[in-house]
């Protein structure tokens, strides 16, 4: 047990000490962009938010389990509990939406130029704001159960069979039937941005598809340009999608089988395994990011040139 506890603490520790710079990153880069471009795309706008749900997931998932792992356990009161719990829930749900925002608005973007989808291009962005407001408080309402049934691992529940033990809290429902609607309601309000995602990305890849027969037919070099850029970020977004719907299946596959199976050693072992990975899209998306989105990177490349040619004047 102790031996598993310390694997567990180092790769939630991995993931905090990825994640959290990570995300910081992407959201001051952004934040600089914006300040001094006086305007922020809209899947830059996507993409700010994405990396700040992010970091809260990692905030409040990653180091709870890694302080957990390494033995420090009663970090929350009840009240404490109730608030850590409800964040993550509302964040992780955040995450795989703005995911699938983002790769609705990479759709629009590749979609051939016709006066209908001319008038929706155009639309879109100034709608995005509101979207984001209705899909927080969206996902703030259906994290509700987290406030009823949570409560500190001070107080001892492992008595209570229909309790979800996370070590540093514990998640208690009064009956059988409750856990089991809670983990349906949790799985299914991620079941239709996941099919969204899906069908996004399919249409993404037949367009990269169609870009790739046709691209020893472009001549123009400014032409080539864009489309590479479109082409680029198509390819940014698959990925995200790949990783997320990879890392939500595996979650709710363990999900699923925790909340039917009989409880056992076994199924600990399983649901520190369900844990992990819900917790780690949040920390392997900003790498991607950063290596693929053209203005994040420039950004950092930009930085590292001041603070070397810094350096170089410095020591001469």
């Amino acid at each position: 047990m102790e031996g598993r506890s310390g694997v567990k603490g180092t790769l939630y520790l991995l993931l905090t000490v990825i994640g959290i710079p990570g995300n910081i990153i992407i959201i001051a880069s952004l934040i600089h962009i914006a300040y001094y471009d006086h305007k922020l795309l809209a899947a830059d706008a996507i993409l700010s938010n994405l990396a700040t749900v992010n970091l809260f997931v990692v905030l409040v998932r990653c180091i709870p389990e890694t302080t957990a792992a390494f033995g420090l356990k009663q970090l929350f009161d009840d009240n404490g509990c109730k608030i850590v719990i409800f964040i993550y829930r509302t964040t992780r749900s955040l995450s795989i939406w703005m995911t699938c925002l983002l790769s609705g608005f990479q759709c629009i973007s590749l979609i051939p130029v016709t006066p209908t989808w001319s008038t929706v291009k155009r639309q879109a962005p100034k709608y995005l704001g509101p979207v984001l407001v209705f899909l927080l408080l969206l996902n703030m309402s259906l994290s509700t159960p987290a406030i009823l049934f949570s409560i500190s691992s001070a107080n001892n529940s492992t008595g209570n069979k229909h309790a979800v033990n996370l070590e540093y809290c514990f998640v208690r429902f009064p009956l059988q039937t409750v856990k089991l609607a809670n983990g349906a309601l949790q799985t299914s309000r991620d079941v239709i941005p996941i099919v969204l995602m899906i069908l996004a990305s399919a249409y993404i890849l037949l367009v990269l598809y169609r870009h790739r027969l046709q691209v020893k037919e472009i001549r123009n070099s400014s032409n080539k340009q864009g489309s590479t850029m479109e082409i680029r970020a198509a390819k940014a977004v698959v990925t995200l999608v790949t990783l997320y719907v990879l890392f939500f299946g595996i979650d709710n596959i363990l999900w699923i089988y925790t909340l039917t199976v009989a409880r056992t050693m076994q199924t600990s072992l399983i649901s520190d395994l369900r844990v992990f990975f819900s917790s780690l899209y949040a920390s392997v998306s900003p790498i991607v990011i950063i290596i693929s989105n053209r203005k994040v990177h420039n950004k950092l490349k930009c930085r590292k040139i001041k603070q070397e040619a810094t350096y170089s004047e410095t020591v001469s």
